[in-house]
């Protein structure tokens, strides 16, 4: 028992356990062709590709769809479905796609396109064969195994006379034959299918035979010869046969569009002859129209007048004649004296000059015109004439393009502000024609190209605006324009003069230059290159540029440059600038050498007074008495001292004459000297020297 009940567990819970699966994919395929002649069979096969770990537990569902419409749906356990198609029509053409799904999973096939081609022939069958004039018959018309949306057409003769819908294969239509005689009938008809349709051959022909009614309309013109314009015609209009009908005819006689006259049983009308076309004479006998028709050739007694301008060119204000005739005229009926003429216009007020012609003075602005021409009763009507005036030129305005630049091409524009074109320009010079320029469009210019070589023959130049023909334009005032000149001549002027520039004056470097201003002036020192100083603009030729306080550093080379906007740099001339030492310093050294020339001579002086002062002493020690014990010292202690200055003054008359040696010499010579000695008040030194 425990074994038994052991199998039975596991058995259920194998069992229990759900197969995974994937549906992969789902292709839709048309066998045997996806081309395919009418009355062939089709098949569609729908293909699942499916993994399981098992046996499927749910059963897949096909569906087919056609143009995105459900067709077909079926469960099926095996992998793939059939949608047989037999015998395909036309209506079977159309885009296909599958889709399967299982347990929640879904898949749709790619679309295929299933093309039929052909229909079927139509065919027609009529409710009888004989009828008489008025009556109706039935004819159907049907699409022998087709399906699908239908139009069907029914011909009588060749000659479609009506149309029907249908939903089925199948449509019936109501036909009505005026006129007796054999007709023929038939049909065809077109399948729609979206987005396009196809039509089908011809049906069988069936023939009708229609009796006649034994009565038609009898129509009389006279005079039946020529007829001309004006002419009377007499028309008569009646019943021919058998006309015993309950109540009478009602006869209608037109002329085109104009009705001439109706009656009973007879019409008779009179009419004037003014063109040619159809009379017709009609009646109905029940729902069936009977009418005859005679066409009248009515001769033209005169053409329709033409109306024409005088002039070629017409301007606003100026008097035109207009002109009204007919260029063609019937002589043996009428003369050009048993024509007249009239203008018609809503415009100034016009006055007759005779034989059609007619003066007015051309409106503002454009105004129609038409004329009318009247004979025997006929009145005839020109074509309207549209009179587009011309507006003169005025005053035309002379300027320039950009600038004058004396020497140098420049352009120069004329305008007239007010005008129709085309305008014909022309520049002169002394009233003299140089140029003749024409504007056509409205965006175009009258450009003129000048040079002139001195300012004031800007102002012998004008222009003309002239758009009439063989007649004077008008002339625009002179041109008054700036001219500019290029610059020459430039100059750098230094003050103080180059030669006589000292350190710490100020130094003005004037640059200046012959032509328009303004002028933009730049001042540069030759320095090993061009530096650049100082750059400036002035409303004037000139332009000065200033340095404080020069220093022997501003030593060196100058130069200026100018341009105005003629573009066109000059350049001055290279003035040398050397700078001088200042006065004091001039002073200085000269005070310095003279205190050298002054220290040299005091040392001269004392030299030769030392010398002398040893003499004396000398000779004085010699004659004195020799006990003395105070002037034996002061002799010793002298002596020693006395050599050394002798020796001092010896160098410096020795020195080799530069004043600074000499001046060092002595100064040292000077230091050299005892300071109990220099200082003493006492000592004297002779004056003499």
């Amino acid at each position: 028992m425990g074994p038994l009940l052991l199998l039975f567990s596991c058995w259920t819970l194998v069992g229990a356990q759900t197969p995974l699966f994937k549906l992969r994919s789902v292709t839709l395929t048309i066998e045997p062709a996806t081309d395919l002649l009418r009355d062939a069979n089709a098949t569609l096969w729908c293909r699942a590709g499916v993994s399981s770990s098992g046996t499927l537990t749910h059963v897949p569902v096909y569906t087919f769809y056609k143009d995105g419409t459900k067709v077909f749906t079926k469960k099926s356990a095996s992998s793939e479905l059939a949608y047989p198609l037999l015998h395909v029509r036309y209506s079977n053409t159309g885009k296909y796609k599958c889709r399967v799904e299982i347990d929640g999973q879904g898949e749709n096939s790619d679309t295929s396109k299933l093309t039929v081609t052909g229909v079927s022939v139509p065919l027609l069958q009529l409710s009888r064969s004989t009828l008489s004039e008025g009556e109706e018959l039935t004819a159907s018309c049907s699409a022998p195994d087709e399906t699908g949306a239908f139009f069907f057409y029914f011909y009588v003769d060749g000659r479609e006379m009506q149309d029907q819908p249908a939903r089925s294969n199948r449509a019936d239509a109501q036909l009505r034959f005026n006129g007796g005689g054999v007709r023929q009938v038939h049909c065809d008809y077109t399948v729609m299918l979206a987005p396009g349709s196809t039509k089908s051959n011809k049906s069988n022909t069936v023939t009708v035979s229609v009796r006649e009614l034994s009565f038609r309309p009898l129509l009389e013109i006279r005079p039946v010869a020529e007829v001309f314009e004006g002419d009377q015609l007499s028309v008569s209009c009646r019943p021919e046969g058998n006309s015993n009908i309950p109540g009478g005819l009602l006869l209608l006689l037109t002329h085109g569009t104009q009705l001439l006259g109706s009656g009973v049983d007879h019409v008779n009308s009179s009419i004037t002859a003014k063109e040619s076309g159809e009379i017709e004479c009609s009646f109905e006998v029940g729902n069936v129209p009977k009418k005859a028709t005679k066409n009248i050739s009515v001769i033209e007694l005169f053409s329709v007048p033409r109306l024409s301008v005088s002039l070629a060119e017409v301007f606003a204000g100026d008097r035109m004649v207009l002109t009204c005739s007919s260029a063609v005229l019937v002589a043996r009926r009428l003369t050009s004296e048993d024509i007249s003429y009239a203008l018609d216009s809503k415009g100034p007020p016009t006055t007759e000059l005779g034989a059609g012609r007619f003066s007015v003075r051309a409106p503002p602005h454009p105004l129609s015109y038409t004329c009318t021409a009247t004979a025997r009763g006929i009145t005839k009507h020109s074509q309207a004439l549209l009179v587009r005036p011309k507006v003169s030129v005025v005053r035309p305005s002379i300027t320039v393009v950009e600038q004058v630049i004396l020497g140098r091409p420049f352009q120069i524009r004329c305008l007239s502000e007010g005008g129709s074109l085309p305008i014909n320009y022309t520049l002169f010079r002394k009233y003299e024609p140089l140029n003749v320029t024409t504007v056509s469009t409205p965006y175009q210019q009258a450009l003129f190209t000048a040079t002139i070589q001195e300012s004031d023959d800007i102002k012998l130049y004008m222009c003309e605006a002239a758009n009439k023909p063989n007649n004077e334009g008008e002339l625009s005032p002179r041109l008054n324009a700036s001219v500019i000149v290029p610059l020459s001549n430039a100059t750098l002027t230094a003050l103080p003069a180059p030669w006589d520039v000292s350190e710490g004056d100020a130094l003005i470097l004037i640059c200046g230059v012959t032509g328009t201003p303004p002028v933009t002036f730049k001042w540069y020192r030759k320095d090993g290159g061009a530096q650049l100083l100082f750059a400036g603009t002035a409303n004037g030729r000139s332009m000065a540029h200033r340095i404080h306080a020069v220093s022997r550093d501003h030593s060196g080379s100058y130069y200026c440059e100018a341009v105005n906007h003629a573009r066109n740099p000059v350049r001055s001339q290279t003035v040398l600038i050397e700078v001088r030492l200042a006065l004091w310093k001039k002073g200085m050294i000269a005070a310095s050498c003279l205190l050298v020339l002054c220290v040299a001579a005091l040392l001269c002086v004392l030299h030769f007074k030392s010398r002398r002062g040893k003499k004396e002493v000398t000779t004085e020690l010699s004659v004195k008495p020799s006990g003395s014990k105070s002037d034996d010292s002061l002799t010793a202690s002298l002596a020693p001292d006395t050599e050394a200055h002798t020796a001092a003054t010896d160098a410096a008359s020795n020195s080799e004459g530069t004043e600074g040696r000499a001046t060092n010499g002595t100064r040292d010579s000077v230091a050299s000297l005892p300071a109990d000695i220099s200082n003493r008040s006492s000592y004297s030194i002779p004056a003499t020297v």
